[in-house]
């Protein structure tokens, strides 16, 4: 296995906000796209692993605030000063201090710093970040930051009430320390937002660098289930890993961006895999393979799709490829020998099919030829004695004319 690539337990339980730079480019989010193998585990991401479809699963309840204004009978103004982000009463946002005005809100793809504080519900702070820099829509912190900070202005400062639905979920986290389906209360203050830098002018290092935490991020996601999150942190790697450049670059750096790549591409597919997403799947590995085509990884995926699509025969020889290159994986012996069980059933079942659409011979039909057969040749007796009786009697007449 490929250093540096998912298998599922390899990371923590916990949201990382990467705090590199990258180009302004869409997230992918906002396309709606779209997330097991080796080392006997079968449902391995690219080794550091691999998931935001959802972000977690958290039970809905009343927030802290709404409970407070209940018991304290406080006016509906007071209620009015949150703001229902989503409408569904699990994300809300309170400003306590203005900012630069509505000019000022940081857009989608920025670059963005902000100051944090992370409490639970009872009051007890879980960390406390000053200067936490993110890439606002990438989906590299919590769900609920992504989705309010870009409406805040600038030096505003805000409190945000999070479900754990937009939080850490039903999984919690162990850092920081969040236990699990846990409500929260974020106290957030914008400090900057800048464009991201042009990817063809970064450095090739950083790009790598860069590609890297967004594919670590992805394997966070991959790491909760979140697999829709996952592809779309993978998807924005594998753009930043495929941008031109127009700054010199090195072949071991070339290298590098292509391993990047092939390792987001696999963990791809493993997310995608588990969407059900068989094409997207299959795409993945064709473009693993035509890179790397040794890449047990992608060959042993590739074989699943295939066997999923009732491609049993494909399935079997690329399998049988994977295992020629690591011939004491379980894992590939384990699939190999299922396929080839289904496949010899699947072989004797169209057999039976065929037997049962052309039908057998019934002992009828062999009783009529062998009839036919038999009256056959009782008229070829009865032709042949006549005749050598005729011929007899023809010989007596010629034998009698004589005499």
């Amino acid at each position: 296995m490929a250093d540096g690539e998912v298998v599922n337990g390899s990371a923590e339980n916990q949201e990382v906000a990467p705090s590199g730079k990258k180009s302004g480019r869409a997230s992918l989010l906002d396309s709606g796209e779209d997330f097991t193998m080796l080392d006997d585990v079968e449902d391995d991401v690219d080794d550091d692993l691999p998931p935001l479809e959802d972000a977690g699963g958290g039970k809905k309840k009343d927030s802290p605030a709404k409970d407070a204004t209940k018991a304290d009978q406080t006016p509906s103004t007071e209620q009015e000063e949150w703001l229902d982000v989503l409408g569904n009463g699990q994300l809300r946002k309170k400003v306590v201090e203005a900012g630069a005005g509505p000019d000022s809100r940081p857009q989608r793809g920025q670059n963005v710093t902000i100051h944090l504080k992370t409490s639970l519900t009872n009051g007890a702070v879980v960390e406390e970040l000053p200067n936490l820099s993110f890439t606002l829509g990438d989906g590299d912190v919590l769900q609920a930051l992504d989705l309010t900070v870009q409406m805040m202005e600038m030096g505003e400062k805000a409190l945000i009430e999070a479900g754990a639905k937009y939080a850490y979920g039903a999984l919690g986290s162990s850092t920081p320390a969040v236990p699990p389906d846990a409500d929260l209360m974020l106290e957030v203050q914008l400090l900057s937002a800048d464009d991201a830098p042009d990817l063809e002018l970064m450095p090739p290092s950083e790009r790598i660098s860069l590609a890297n935490r967004k594919r670590e991020r992805g394997n966070v996601h991959y790491q909760r289930a979140d697999y829709a999150f996952a592809i779309n942190s993978y998807g924005i790697a594998l753009q930043i890993t495929e941008a031109s450049s127009r700054v010199d670059i090195s072949q071991q750096e070339e290298e590098e961006l292509l391993d990047m790549k092939v390792k987001c591409l696999n963990n791809m597919a493993a997310a995608q895999l588990k969407l059900d997403h068989y094409e997207a799947a299959l795409r993945s590995c064709v473009s693993v393979l035509a890179h790397q085509p040794d890449n047990v990884k992608a060959l042993f995926r590739k074989g699943k799709v295939l066997a999923l699509q009732g491609e049993y025969a494909e399935a079997i020889k690329t399998l049988k490829r994977a295992l020629k290159l690591e011939p004491s994986n379980k894992t590939i012996h384990a699939e190999l020998s299922k396929l080839v069980k289904k496949h010899s059933e699947q072989k004797g079942a169209e057999q039976a099919m065929y037997k049962k659409m052309l039908g057998n011979p019934t002992n009828t039909s062999l009783q009529k030829h062998r009839a036919k057969s038999s009256w056959s040749l009782s008229w070829k007796w009865l032709f042949g004695a006549t005749a050598v009786a005729i011929g007899g009697v023809a010989l007596s007449v010629v034998i009698a004319a004589r005499n």
